[in-house]
């Protein structure tokens, strides 16, 4: 299975960057994974609706552009539907079984996602109702990721 994480703006804090790297390695016995950072779109603090619509629609072409068709595109945003680890894990696996071996989870920027790369999206994930920093996100979404194998492969570390 390709697992690709397609994120909006670079990592700098370095706790962050680090746990990112320990995920990945433990990740590597279980999928091919491929981290995707795109440009965020330098904005000024306070923007008018239709200026915070422009951002996400920049950051969300630099997503698509990532996207292959072929792709099963899981999007993370608030409106989602959240899953326990548990369904998440079910959730891959029937993935792959279906036939679906290339899964792209998207996370957006400080925005949130733009209508077109939520309209491209086969599944809408929410990992909770609160609002969490874009990168430490993705060190998250790896965990639960990582933590997804786990339970699939009946390995410990779950509970």
């Amino acid at each position: 299975m390709k697992i690709t994480i397609i994120s909006v703006g670079k990592i700098k804090e370095k706790f962050i960057q680090d746990g990112i790297k320990e995920y990945s390695k433990r990740l590597s016995r279980y999928c091919k994974l491929n981290l995707i950072e795109v440009n965020d779109e330098k904005a000024p603090e306070k923007l008018s609706v239709s200026q915070m619509q422009i951002v996400k629609d920049r950051e969300g072409e630099r997503i698509l552009n990532k996207i292959s068709l072929n792709s099963y595109v899981i999007a993370l945003t608030i409106d989602g539907k959240t899953l326990s680890s548990e369904q998440l894990s079910y959730e891959l696996d029937q993935l792959a079984l279906g036939g679906n071996s290339d899964i792209i989870f998207v996370i957006g920027g400080s925005l949130g996602l733009s209508y077109d790369v939520l309209k491209r999206s086969d599944f809408k994930l929410s990992f909770s109702k609160m609002t969490f920093p874009h990168q430490l996100m993705k060190l998250i979404l790896l965990e639960q990721i990582y933590r997804g194998f786990k339970i699939l492969k009946g390995e410990p570390y779950h509970k």
